[in-house]
């Protein structure tokens, strides 16, 4: 088994201060981690659950995927991280499988991770993010 756990569900917003001040009023929430992450376009809010994430994300610029995907779809889940050992491997497991890759190999995250993306096309729907801590 390549996957080890969920590492996150990130969750795309219009405004990332809202939705911090949300998580703490209705859940007592408290951010573990926050970050802007300028090759992507994005600014995150990690809130711990657990030993995995939710990450509140929003753009920082207007050509970013999140915000594409606001712009086209607003607010809600935009995908799942599930924890690996080895990013490379789990990449090239995916696409043996017929799974789409959007990251040809892994590349930086945030947090000081390696990550690479999966298209929904190749994996029903759902755009999983592969991290390796």
């Amino acid at each position: 088994m390549l996957l080890t756990e969920i590492d996150h569900i990130a969750i795309a917003v219009h405004d990332l201060e809202a939705a911090i001040a949300y998580y703490a009023e209705a859940f007592g929430a408290e951010v573990a981690h926050r970050e802007v992450v300028d090759s992507d376009g994005v600014e995150e809010a990690l809130v711990k659950v657990a030993d995995s994430y939710i990450q509140l994300t929003t753009a920082t610029r207007d050509d970013s995927p999140i915000a594409k995907f606001l712009e086209k779809r607003g607010e809600g889940l935009h995908h799942v991280g599930y924890r690996v050992d080895d990013c490379a491997a789990a990449l090239a497991s995916i696409i043996a499988a017929g799974g789409r890759a959007i990251d040809e190999a892994p590349r930086p995250g945030s947090r000081g991770t390696t990550v690479a993306f999966v298209h929904p096309k190749g994996s029903f729907g759902t755009l999983i993010e592969l991290v390796q801590e």
